[in-house]
């Protein structure tokens, strides 16, 4: 019995409901469907499906094998496709995941040049905050800020950015400029709520470590309410240089306490665990390090994917 062939019939037959439906979906006979399925119940010596008048039903140990076996033939399916593109241009979606405003203000804009190098490929964009399932969403390659948790993740180290305390030029007028971090505890800061954010700090300054511990009345969920209300002149914020760099350019957002250094934030490329990773998402990122004007690295490793152990 070939093994692949057989879990890709169990597999046509759980998703389709029934050995009629998957035999019109492989295009062979319903008989032949059954006979597949008998054999693979025999081989594992357990049953997969029970069979009603309502249609196939996994049984508990059938829909892990479902489960294992339909992940078994993407791997499958991926490593052929990673053939392909060795000795071919990119083609078929390229499905990518990024933070709503980086993605807004360096992915996007530069988009089209990454296109117009790969005629053939086409790019769905996850825009999300959050921290999404990989597998689940079907995404190739995630951009992600800050630390990595996951140890079954693969990850790319890309780039690092300063962190800063930034304001509007109206906001100084008003409130005065701080000259050390403690005066921070004077003004009203914008919290930044998600995971690298927060209201403690801590500065250095030539060996010095300060910890500082910052409030205001506003606190938001998304960087993109971050710029909002910093530009409002609502406060000041502690905010990746990446998140306020066309405003930094123009003047129209000022960094201060520039004598004083926070931790800086890195960006990764995330892989979905257990796959190879495809010359699409190699591609993509490598035209990320290009736009960054960032080498690659892997924190002290070589350029190549690593394996989280953060």
């Amino acid at each position: 019995m070939d093994r692949m062939a057989a879990m890709e019939t169990y597999v046509s037959v759980v998703e389709a409901g029934s050995f009629s439906a998957a035999a019109k979906r492989l295009k062979l006979g319903q008989p032949a469907v059954s006979k597949s399925i008998a054999q693979l119940e025999e081989r594992l010596g357990v049953r997969l499906l029970l069979r009603s008048t309502r249609g196939l039903t996994p049984t508990d140990a059938g829909q892990r094998f479902y489960e294992h076996a339909r992940r078994a033939i993407e791997e499958v399916d991926l490593a052929e496709q990673v053939a392909r593109d060795a000795s071919s241009g990119l083609s078929g979606v390229l499905r990518i995941s990024a933070a709503v405003t980086f993605a807004r203000l360096h992915i996007l804009p530069t988009l089209k040049t990454f296109l117009d190098r790969h005629p053939d490929l086409q790019v769905d964009v996850v825009l999300d905050d959050r921290t999404i399932d990989l597998l689940e969403k079907g995404v190739d390659v995630a951009l992600r800020m800050g630390s990595l948790d996951d140890s079954t993740m693969t990850a790319r180290h890309i780039a690092q950015s300063r962190r800063l305390v930034v304001g509007t030029p109206e906001y100084f007028a008003e409130a005065g400029v701080p000259t050390t971090p403690a005066e921070l505890s004077q003004h009203q800061v914008v919290i930044y709520s998600l995971r690298g954010g927060g209201e403690s700090w801590a500065f250095s300054q030539h060996g010095k470590e300060v910890a500082v511990v910052v409030s205001g009345r506003v606190s938001v969920s998304a960087a993109e309410g971050i710029r909002t209300t910093v530009l409002g002149g609502m406060g000041l914020a502690i905010a990746s240089e990446w998140m306020f760099s066309p405003e930094l350019a123009n003047g129209t957002v000022q960094s201060v306490l520039t004598d004083w250094e926070l931790p800086a934030i890195d960006l990764w490329a995330v892989f979905p665990a257990g796959r190879l990773v495809s010359a699409k998402a190699r591609a993509f990122v490598a035209f990320v390090e290009e736009i960054l004007g960032a080498p690659a690295s892997s924190k002290g490793g070589t350029p190549s994917e690593t394996e989280l152990a953060d």
